[in-house]
């Protein structure tokens, strides 16, 4: 008999019907003989109706009650499908996140968690009941609620899964699996059997909403057995390893995109050593992340630096670019937020010569112009305008996986 942690998203539970469809797959799988523990998001658009019911009433509520708030939509899900279950003739019990024993770091709103006590969830696994938990919360050092920021449902499964020694870890949710890109905006995208944690990684990372990178860093650290596949269709899904069957033929596994993001331009920089690291450790102060970086080669006692930054820090960036103008030393900063991202991701491609430059010929063949290039080991980015985010995306995904095969 096998422990199986499965994990249901918003849109799986997001009605009734859907709660009772949850419920069915989580009886399925006891019926089987194992051991279940379901973990479940807020219901569809809870948590966005949460926040709404919250600016209605306070613009600038502190993170501590808005976690307080946030924190009901997850176990109102759990206890509709323990209901669900019981119905249905099993015993099942709900827990919170302070229940189940998940105790976090004191960051509301984007809490991490530090270690998990799993006691309670043994007893009641050993008393033969399907435990359902809420996901996305657990409690603080001061006993209060904490909610572990976007994507905390996926976090809070995988890290049950390795607390608790899972045989498996399956995330369900409204795509079959992983695909070479999102199957609901480019044609032919393909699923993925497997894919290695290292290439989940870079596609979470990079713009693919399929899991969250907290969680998949999560389950390489401690080797979970991971899965990903649909709560509506019943096939199988993607597998991610550590190492797949099919790494040293396929030189890219995915193309993802990302829209949340804008580029900042330092024009006229004074050509000097220690410039890069005044502009970036300032912006590292205030916890602007940076991403994509081009540096222009000095010309006439000046130079360009551009880079990247989530769009919701762009504002922020340029400000302190602003404020700090006399003592970096630049003529004019310049914010551009209409671009996106564009990635290719694999395994394959450190070893593979020629992989980038098809990338980048399925683009000038779309006529789209590349603004900036990142590559590693395993990833190539481009940023391109946003208008073209959409067909550079299927041109890229076009020449990979052509009915000619990958690469």
């Amino acid at each position: 008999m096998a422990l199986i942690v499965q994990k249901f998203g918003g849109s799986s539970v997001a009605d009734a019907d859907k709660i009772r469809n949850v419920a069915r797959i989580i009886t399925e799988t006891y019926r089987r003989g194992h051991s279940v523990l379901a973990v479940l998001s807020a219901q569809g658009d809870t948590t966005d109706d949460l926040i709404e019911k919250s600016r209605e009433i306070n613009r600038n509520p502190s993170r501590r009650e808005m976690d307080m708030l946030l924190s009901t939509g997850e176990q109102i899900s759990i206890a509709l499908c323990a209901m669900a279950i019981e119905r249905m003739g099993y015993q099942a019990i709900s827990l919170t996140g302070w229940q189940a024993g998940m105790l976090t770091d004191s960051s509301y709103s984007s809490a991490r968690i530090k270690r998990i006590r799993t006691e309670r969830i043994r007893k009641e696994l050993d008393k033969k009941k399907i435990v359902l938990v809420a996901g996305f919360q657990g409690i603080n050092k001061y006993d209060d609620i904490t909610t572990l920021g976007r994507g905390g449902s996926d976090t809070s499964a995988v890290a049950l899964a390795a607390a608790l020694q899972a045989d498996l870890c399956q995330i369900y949710t409204d795509v079959d699996g992983v695909y070479t890109a999102d199957p609901r905006t480019v044609q032919g995208a393909r699923k993925l059997e497997e894919i290695t944690f290292d290439e989940m990684l870079e596609l979470a990372s990079l713009g693919a909403q399929v899991l969250h990178n907290r969680s998949v860093e999560m389950a390489k650290r401690y080797n979970v057995n991971l899965e990903v596949l649909s709560s509506f269709t019943g096939n199988p899904g993607t597998k991610v390893k550590e190492v797949v069957k099919t790494m040293e033929k396929m030189h890219v596994s995915g193309v993802a995109k990302d829209k949340n993001i804008a580029r900042l331009a330092l024009v006229g920089l004074e050509d000097r050593p220690g410039i890069a690291f005044k502009i970036f450790s300032l912006l590292g102060k205030r916890n602007v992340n940076v991403d994509l970086i081009l540096q222009s080669i000095g010309r006439n006692g000046s130079k360009d630096i551009s880079f990247t930054v989530a769009l919701p820090d762009a504002q922020l960036a340029k400000e302190v670019m602003e404020e700090n103008r006399e003592a970096i030393g630049f003529q004019s900063v310049e914010l551009n937020e209409n671009v996106a991202k564009v990635s290719i991701v694999g395994a394959g491609l450190a070893h593979n010569a020629g992989v980038a430059s098809k990338m980048f010929e399925a683009l000038y063949n779309a006529g789209i112009n590349i603004n900036m290039i990142s590559t590693s080991e395993i990833k190539v980015s481009v940023l391109v305008d946003e208008r073209d985010a959409e067909r550079a995306v299927q041109a890229i995904h076009d020449r990979f996986f052509s009915e000619f095969g990958n690469g």
